[in-house]
């Protein structure tokens, strides 16, 4: 019977993780502004790092959450004052495996270090919109514009 009931408990554990998964999910999206991305998290091997998530933009930020964490607070934050695209590329060897095909990959510069985010083609308009956008007085950042690829 000890082991029917080690198996039960372990079964409501799992369960209850995936449950607090997506109420954490949810919590997060229910206002909208939310974006597909994925952020290197680290430079160690060629092509790879990269961590799966989503965005949400929140004012002059963009809130990035990892997929599959049980944090209820952003992973990263990059403020849209100082954020600057320094380059815009295809994903390239090992990321074409780790990453859609139809994903394109910004090297952004902000105030604290570079940061490589990847997104789907069609979002990288509606984030360079953003980028660009700023309140009334403010100074947009510059984005750069050689080495891109045509979408």
């Amino acid at each position: 019977m000890e082991i029917v009931e080690g198996v039960g408990i372990g079964v409501a554990v799992i369960l209850g993780a995936i449950l607090f998964l997506f109420i954490r999910r949810a919590l997060v999206t229910r206002s909208g502004g939310i974006i597909r991305l994925s952020v290197r998290t680290t430079t160690m091997l060629d092509g790879r790092g990269w961590s799966p998530g989503f965005g949400r933009f929140v004012g002059d930020e963009l809130r990035w959450y990892r997929m599959f964490s049980f944090a209820v607070r952003p992973k990263r934050v990059l403020s849209r004052e100082g954020l600057t695209v320094e380059r815009r590329r295809l994903p390239e060897g090992q990321e074409r495996m780790s990453m859609p095909a139809d994903w394109i990959i910004l090297r952004c510069t902000s105030r604290h270090a570079p940061v490589e985010i990847a997104m789907a083609r069609s979002t990288v308009t509606g984030f360079l919109s953003w980028l660009e956008a700023a309140p009334p007085g403010a100074v947009s950042p510059p984005v750069a514009s050689q080495d891109w690829p045509a979408a």
